[in-house]
């Protein structure tokens, strides 16, 4: 299917608008008639609408084609750019018609054997249902494509960070993948913060904010988000997935004739909340401005809409085009949704992340040429859970968006508070990287020099100017055996990330360094990942410059340069002058150790 649809793009001006993940995604998804996604699509085109039509209902590749009208055909041609089409024996004379009428048989068929496929009820009417069939024939599948998830027992110690014991509690294995960036769940300020709250307060929150969870914690809390995002207010959730979710779903389902333009790299958690909203969707190519430009056009500018996108995008670490998006969005009046999720705490002089980071002098100094970027995001969703230490999830906005939610947000309404010791953690930790920029600049410093330890060696790393380090495999079944091996001989543990959570062919390991993750701890990494490379002949660099690249490995003409700065992270003093990496951490560590006594 995949060279039918390079084939189809490549000629057809209409598929071309189409990212291949879009159109994977369309293939597969089917709607509540069990028509796939991709006819339905397909319907919007002048060209061969007919043809996908009559195949989405027959499900059967069709053995007549009728004729289009001929000046209408020729006239979308030549519109296009794609010349005149002898047409006089039908549709099928054009070329990318045909290829992609294929393509739909193929993704027909293929909608039709998964349909099929399923446990169906019995024919007999007074035959029970067989559930445990069904699930075992479901997780039967996930084990065939090689998607099934398996969870490693890893018991992180405070005191031995970024240690792990195992189910066996003699063994040490070293973390090098969790999302606890700057370890600020073992910061001393932090669990001393919890362990008084917990002694005074208790485990628990005892309700509902409404009924009886409502305390001091989540005021205290809420208060120093709003200051971190310079926002009006803000409103915790127990986790940033629901807190994306309820707010999406309800601004959705709430302003009149919505529209929501997402990213097509988003996280599930606000993929979740547009289905739920049930507003018209529009999703734009992957940090995309020109694509979501042309979405935008098509929309009137008295509809309410809202641009839905991420800054940075935690499995490949790309960074999104904040600042552009929200010169669209002030032109055709529509809502900032910002997911900060895996930059709070990670960028910016305070930690507001990448929204703040953008302006990083203008904020240190308090002097703006411009107005701010973070004054010109609508809504600011983050998590407590990441970079923070704790969990915990939250929005941030004018007093009456958060109002709103608060009111009208099933998945804050009816949840219990979060416990009193967490929202306590959580406040100190934002408060504690308010006002140190340290662990920000080890975490960063770390990174470069792992990124260019893996460069040296050939290990194929996704470019991109985050914190997060994604080592390229492009197999699922190698990328676990990869992942397995890691934990099993050399003692390091890196999770193997596969579909749906990156696409099929892009599966890779994760790699997430931390402030204590320094110069002995990448060695011993690197020559693990060397080892376990040429055991099972993964591609590197080279390899996949050979065939063409993949997800920005091994492709010409893709840089990523760091969003810290030389100056930003004290490799560059003013004037250009040079210092050595040694120097700045041996700088900055004594602060921290200070400011954890």
């Amino acid at each position: 299917m995949e060279s039918l649809l390079k084939q189809g793009r490549s000629l057809c001006p209409f598929l071309k608008r189409s990212s291949p993940t879009t159109l994977r995604m369309l293939s597969t998804r089917t709607t509540s008639t069990g028509i796939s996604a991709l006819a339905v699509a397909g319907k919007r085109c002048p060209v061969i609408g007919k043809t996908m039509r009559r195949v989405a209902r027959t499900y059967v590749a069709p053995t007549t084609t009728r004729k289009a009208k001929m000046a209408t055909v020729e006239t979308v041609h030549i519109n296009a750019g794609v010349g005149v089409v002898d047409l006089s024996k039908g549709v099928e004379a054009c070329p990318h018609i045909s290829a992609t009428a294929a393509a739909m048989n193929k993704s027909a068929s293929s909608v039709l054997k998964s349909k099929t496929s399923i446990i169906q009820p019995s024919e007999d009417v007074n035959t029970p249902y067989s559930y445990e069939s069904f699930y075992q024939h479901e997780l039967d599948k996930k084990h065939a494509d090689k998607s099934y998830r398996y969870f490693n027992n890893i018991n992180r110690l405070a005191a031995e960070f970024p240690k792990a014991h195992t189910a066996k509690e003699e063994e040490r294995v070293t973390v090098w993948c969790s999302n606890d960036y700057l370890g600020m769940s073992k910061h001393p300020k932090v669990v001393k913060s919890m362990i008084d709250t917990l002694t005074r307060y208790g485990a628990g929150a005892g309700g509902t904010r409404n009924i009886a969870g409502h305390n001091r914690h989540a005021e205290a809390l809420e208060k120093s988000l709003a200051s971190l995002h310079r926002m009006e207010s803000a409103l915790v959730f127990s986790s940033c997935f629901v807190a994306n979710d309820a707010t999406l779903a309800t601004l959705g389902s709430k302003l009149p004739g919505c529209v929501i333009l997402s990213d097509s790299s988003n996280h599930a958690s606000m993929i979740q909340g547009i289905r739920h909203s049930l507003a018209k969707k529009m999703v734009f190519k992957h940090n995309d401005v020109a694509d979501l430009r042309a979405k935008l056009e098509s929309i009137p500018k008295n509809v309410p809409k809202i641009i839905a996108f991420e800054s940075v995008y935690s499995m490949c670490g790309s960074i999104g085009p904040i600042e552009e998006i929200c010169d669209l969005a002030e032109e055709f009046g529509a809502l900032t949704f910002l997911d900060e999720v895996h930059a709070v705490g990670m960028y910016g002089p305070t930690g507001a992340g990448v929204a703040e980071h953008l302006d990083f002098e203008a904020h240190v100094s308090g002097q703006y040429a411009r107005k701010p970027i973070t004054s010109r995001i609508d809504i600011i969703t983050g998590t407590l859970g990441k970079a923070y230490g704790v969990v915990g999830g939250y929005i941030a906005g004018s007093a009456r968006l958060v109002d709103t939610i608060r009111s009208l947000a099933p998945g804050f309404i009816f949840t219990t508070t979060l416990p009193p010791a967490v929202m306590a953690g959580a406040t100190t930790a934002i408060e504690h990287q308010k006002a140190h920029n340290g662990d920000r600049v080890l975490q960063q410093l770390h990174t470069r020099q792992l990124k260019s330890r893996l460069d040296d060696v050939g290990i194929p790393v996704v470019p991109g100017p985050s914190h997060i380090i994604p080592v390229l495999v492009g197999s699922a079944e190698k990328a676990k055996a990869a992942s397995d091996e890691l934990l099993r001989e050399h003692d390091i543990y890196v999770q193997s990330i596969n579909y749906p959570t990156v696409p099929v062919g892009q599966e890779r390991l994760r790699i997430t360094p931390t402030p204590a993750h320094g110069a002995r701890e990448q060695e011993v990494l690197v020559e693990a990942l060397e080892k376990v490379w040429e055991k099972f002949g993964l591609r590197r660099v080279r390899d996949w410059e050979v065939v063409g690249g993949r997800a920005g490995v091994g492709e010409k003409g893709v840089e990523a340069r760091p969003i810290w700065t030389d100056e930003q992270v004290g490799l560059r003093k003013k004037g250009g002058v040079k210092v050595e990496q040694q120097k700045v951490e041996e700088a900055f560590r004594p602060v921290e150790v200070a400011a954890a006594a």
